[in-house]
């Protein structure tokens, strides 16, 4: 390779990507979980002050002895991953194609506590729903990415990372994929990214799909309003949850190096501090995707019962 070949592929922003596979990273994980250092709890407690120290160890357990990796990267590999050099850093992304006469460009951006991952059950049902039984006319080329700092895309370099310049970051992207207009899907965060999309780049986008709506569970009421009841009791109990169990949320918006040091020097924490949340949150279903026995029979939500 020439001096002048290898600058153009170093200029090169879109890239193949292989999810990498360490053993000694598992390796590492397997030693750090079988040295943890286990709190005690008040017998009989239940999730009463976080999360089931029994439930946790089970976990755990099973992520070192029953969890398959390499079943798990077969799966996610199955699908097209690339990276793009946006100006904020590098981005990962899936990128499929859409099967019928002209696919409509679809941008999914996840949440937190989440990833790519939450959706790759939907990715074939958009990109080829006559093989399900739907209308080929009705086909997306589908892009997955990941949002800065999540999953195998670069963390955020400077300080204010916002939706607002997530949503800019995915224009950049669309463009380098030469889709001059596209659709916006999201929920949590993603609902944020999405609906910015729709604010500051409304003239690309073609229609925004929501399945959480920014600030609706504690929106603004104007003095003097009078509630419904159904409204009243609603806002009740997204006051009593944010109460119980909105801390995580202060933290990371406030102080979120602290945490970082116990949850990335710990898998028994950051598994504690994320999977609460789909337990706590109202996503119910959604870490059933993990495989691991018995997790249906804990899913609440004090929004879905």
């Amino acid at each position: 390779m020439t001096n002048s070949d290898s600058r153009k592929l170093q200029l090169t922003p879109m890239e193949r990507f292989t999810i990498p596979y360490s053993s000694s990273a598992v390796e590492d994980l397997r030693n750090r979980q079988q040295r943890m250092r286990w709190p005690d709890e008040i017998p009989n407690s239940d999730w009463t002050y976080g999360f089931d120290l029994k439930f946790l160890t089970d976990l755990c357990n099973y992520w070192c002895e029953g969890f398959d990796w390499r079943a798990q990267i077969d799966r996610i590999s199955a699908f097209n991953h690339y990276t793009f050099r946006a100006n904020e850093g590098k981005v990962h992304f899936i990128h499929e194609k859409g099967k019928g006469p002209a696919p409509m460009p679809l941008i999914l951006t996840h949440g937190w506590p989440g990833s790519f991952a939450e959706m790759l059950k939907i990715i074939p049902l958009l990109t080829d729903p006559a093989a399900h039984g739907f209308d080929d006319s009705d086909s997306f080329d589908v892009i997955v990415p990941s949002l800065p700092g999540f999953g195998f895309s670069d963390r955020p370099s400077k300080a204010g990372m916002n939706a607002y310049r997530v949503a800019g970051i995915w224009v950049e992207l669309m463009h380098a994929l030469r889709y001059d207009r596209f659709a916006a899907q999201g929920g949590d965060i993603g609902a944020g990214v999405s609906t910015a999309l729709g604010l500051r780049h409304s003239e690309q986008i073609v229609g925004v799909h929501l399945n959480f709506i920014p600030g609706s569970y504690r929106p603004h009421i104007a003095a003097g309003t009078t509630l419904t009841p159904a409204e009243q009791e609603l806002t009740s109990r997204a006051a009593q949850w944010y109460d119980q169990n909105g801390a995580y949320a202060h933290l990371q918006g406030t102080k979120p190096q602290t945490p970082a040091y116990a949850l990335n020097d710990s898998p028994a924490g950051l598994a504690a501090w994320l999977i609460e949340k789909f337990r706590e949150c109202p996503i119910v279903g959604t870490i059933s995707t993990v495989g691991f026995p018995g997790m249906n029979s804990w899913l609440t939500s004090p929004f879905t019962g």
